[in-house]
C-alpha cells in the first residue's frame, strides 16, 4: 500500500513515499547487504563537531539479537513486529574521551532518519518505535552508562493490512496520512505569523 505524503510542494520521492507501516510480511526477508546499506546510510548522516553519537544493535529475524530485541518490546509492538526482517535498537553515546557530546540525541535522530529513508530506496518499510524498554536493552546487551538506547526500529516488507488482525489496527493502518497544516508549522517574523 502507498501512501504518499499530500504535501504544498513537490518533495523527493523517498520522503513522499517513506511511512511507518505496522503490517510487515513475516516472509519478507531484510538481507545483510541491505542492513549493511541501512547502517552506512546512518553512519554517513551529520553530527556535531563529526562526533558521530549513533550506534546500532542489529537483528535479523531468525538470529538470537533479533529475539532479545523483540523480548524488550512492549507486549503490543512485540504483537506486530515479530513479523519484521530485521530489528533494530538506535543508540545514543553521550560521552566521548572529550567529555560529554553535545547535541547527542539530534545526531541519533540524523542517523535514523538516513537509515529509514535508505530503508524506502531498498524497497523496504522502516518502523521506529518508543514502545521498549532501556533498562532490559541494557541488561540484555551490556549498553555501557554512557550510550542511552533511545528507539527500536522493524524493518521489513510491508504486507496487506489485514495481518494485523484487529479492525482498529488495519483501519489506523489504511488512514490516510496526516500531518499539521504548513502555516502552523513554519513561521516568519514572529512566533505563529505563518511563513506560508
Amino acid at each position: 500500500m502507498r501512501k504518499p505524503a499530500d504535501s504544498s510542494a513537490p518533495l523527493a520521492d523517498l520522503i513522499a513515499q517513506r511511512w511507518s507501516p505496522r503490517a510487515l510480511d513475516e516472509t519478507g526477508e531484510v538481507t545483510w547487504d541491505q542492513l549493511r546499506a541501512l547502517l552506512e546510510a546512518a553512519r554517513w548522516a551529520p553530527s556535531f563537531g563529526n562526533t558521530q553519537p549513533a550506534r546500532f544493535l542489529v537483528g535479523r529475524r531468525g538470529d538470537d539479537t533479533f529475539d532479545r530485541i523483540l523480548s524488550t518490546l512492549t507486549p503490543r509492538n512485540q504483537s506486530w513486529a515479530g513479523r519484521a526482517g530485521a530489528l533494530l535498537v538506535a543508540v545514543t553515546v553521550t560521552r566521548n574521551e572529550k567529555g560529554e557530546i553535545p547535541y547527542a540525541d539530534y545526531g541519533l535522530g540524523l542517523a535514523s532518519q538516513n537509515l529509514v529513508l535508505q530503508a524506502v530506496s531498498e524497497g523496504l518499510v522502516a518502523h521506529q518505535m518508543a514502545g521498549f524498554d532501556a533498562d532490559a536493552v541494557r541488561h540484555e546487551f551490556d549498553v555501557p552508562d554512557e550510550a542511552v538506547p533511545r528507539v527500536a526500529i522493524a524493518v521489513g516488507r510491508q504486507a496487506d493490512a489485514e495481518v494485523l488482525g484487529e479492525e482498529r489496527d488495519v483501519s489506523r493502518e489504511r488512514a490516510d496520512r496526516r500531518r499539521m497544516p504548513l502555516p502552523e508549522f513554519a513561521y516568519a517574523g514572529t512566533w505563529g505569523k505563518a511563513a506560508f
